[in-house]
C-alpha cells in the first residue's frame, strides 16, 4: 500500500517507550508528524530528534503530536528519551510492518550501495485522518525538523 497524500493514513498498533500500545485512532482531532528513523542515538536519527525537541513549543502550539518510529525496542527508546530529554512518543517497529506500510522499508542507497533498511522519511497526518504531505525521503536528518516547519505554517 502506497501512502498517498489526501487518502487516509494507514492504522497502526505499536509499543511506545514504557512498553503501552499506542495507535493513530488515539490522535485522531490533531495533525501528527510520524517520522521513521533508522536507529537511537545515532549522529543523524540524534540531530532529527533533537530538532523536533528544539522546536516542540511551537509544534505543541500548533497542536501537533510528534511521533518517532524505528524498529529499536521500548527499552531503547526509553533511553533515548532520558539521554535527549525528547518530550514526544517513539514506538517501535521491531517487525517492519508499519514502517512498510508507510513506505518507510525498503531498498536504499547507503554510501553508494544498494541495501534494504529503514527510509528516513516522515508523513504529516491531518485531524482528519489523512495523508497531508509525505516527505519520502529526508536528505538531511538536522534540517527536517524545520522543513516540517515551514510545511504545517503554511497550511
Amino acid at each position: 500500500m502506497a501512502i498517498e497524500e489526501g487518502k487516509a493514513a494507514p492504522a497502526f498498533s505499536l509499543k511506545d517507550q514504557s512498553g503501552k500500545i499506542r495507535t493513530l485512532a488515539e490522535f485522531k482531532g490533531q495533525d501528527v508528524i510520524l517520522y521513521f528513523y533508522p536507529k537511537d542515538d545515532t549522529p543523524g536519527c540524534t540531530k532529527e530528534a533533537c530538532g523536533f525537541r528544539d522546536e516542540w513549543a511551537t509544534l505543541r502550539k500548533r497542536g501537533v503530536a510528534v511521533i518517532g518510529v524505528s524498529p529499536d525496542s521500548p527499552e531503547s527508546h526509553a533511553k533515548f528519551i532520558d539521554k535527549y530529554k525528547l518530550p514526544f512518543v517513539l514506538l517501535s517497529d521491531p517487525d517492519r510492518e508499519v514502517m512498510a506500510k508507510y513506505g518507510a522499508w525498503g531498498e536504499k542507497t547507503l554510501y553508494g550501495k544498494k541495501t534494504v533498511g529503514v527510509i528516513r522519511s516522515t508523513v504529516w497526518i491531518g485531524a482528519d485522518g489523512k495523508v497531508r504531505k509525505h516527505w519520502r525521503k529526508v536528505p538531511k536528518a538536522e534540517a527536517h525538523p524545520a522543513a516540517v516547519l515551514v510545511a504545517l505554517a503554511a497550511r
